[in-house]
């Protein structure tokens, strides 16, 4: 899952995928939620699997006041539509255990007590707090970890800062999906990101009336500026932007080295990624 998802925010203009060795057979497919996957097939021993991923898009930014709700759904608690309802319940679902109810009690510190919460306050102060009170620690290791986890660590990665928020406002009762793409960090005016260099993962919420909104509780950006979509689903395993199975002895395995490179090019719209993974 290397190519990103086209829409009215995001347009692909080029796209390259060049694979060492050559795959015996390469075909293309959409996953369950639309994601572009490529399913490559090798035949003979190599020395290395390499695969450099190059991409050229027009990314349109989306800030937070660019969204507008539906009145019924401008403060929380609001209920989605009956026509909805089918197609979210899956992501509206917990995934991890909440003993004693601890997420959903953290969760509800974000309600304010003596009025209504407006629902783009409420999850934007989510964003926000996660940032600020939790030490962003990059992990190599596989997996994700599960919400309270991170919560008793007081620090994590963006996949575990992703899921963290995701079950927090499922808890809630909002639906809301994990999302794997590239993270473009603009250093040079002081708004530099973390979580660049590598793939980076944030959250989706769907709201009443601008639909599928993204919050990227690691840098605390709402909407999509500096965000380029890759993958989205249900559950981080769901994304992997790279996974499969090769035959040979635990001793050939020389490990593997991710590079991800996203820059601007011409306009502050405009932005190129490139990412390598080799093993």
């Amino acid at each position: 899952m290397l190519r990103p998802r086209e829409g009215h925010d995001q347009r692909l203009v080029e796209t390259t995928l060049e694979i060492t060795p050559e795959p015996s057979r390469l075909r293309w497919i959409h996953d369950v939620f639309g994601n572009c996957v490529a399913l490559a097939q090798f035949s003979g021993r190599a020395t290395e699997l390499r695969f450099d991923s190059r991409v050229v898009l027009d990314h349109s930014p989306m800030h937070a006041l660019d969204f507008q709700l539906d009145e019924h759904a401008e403060c929380y608690p609001f209920s989605y539509g009956a026509e909805e309802m089918p197609d979210l319940l899956r992501s509206i679902e917990p995934q991890f255990p909440d003993p004693g109810r601890r997420l959903e009690r953290w969760a509800r510190q974000f309600l304010p007590k003596d009025k209504p919460a407006r629902t783009y306050d409420l999850l934007t102060t989510m964003t926000h707090a996660i940032r600020e009170n939790l030490a962003y620690v990059a992990r190599s290791e596989k997996g994700t970890q599960e919400p309270l986890q991170t919560l008793r660590l007081g620090g994590g990665t963006c996949r575990d800062f992703a899921m963290l928020m995701i079950e927090a406002v499922r808890c809630l009762g909002f639906a809301a999906r994990f999302v794997s793409g590239y993270l473009f960090s603009p250093g040079h005016d002081g708004r530099g990101h973390v979580g660049g260099g590598a793939t980076h993962a944030w959250v989706r919420v769907f709201l009443p009336g601008a639909g599928w909104v993204e919050f990227d509780p690691t840098n605390g950006i709402v909407g999509n500026r500096d965000l380029i979509r890759v993958a989205v689903a249900r559950d981080p395993r769901q994304a992997s932007p790279i996974s499969g199975t090769w035959t040979g002895f635990p001793s050939e395995s020389l490990g593997m080295t991710v590079e991800v490179s996203v820059q601007a090019i011409t306009a502050e719209t405009d932005y190129s990624a490139s990412e390598a993974w080799e093993r």
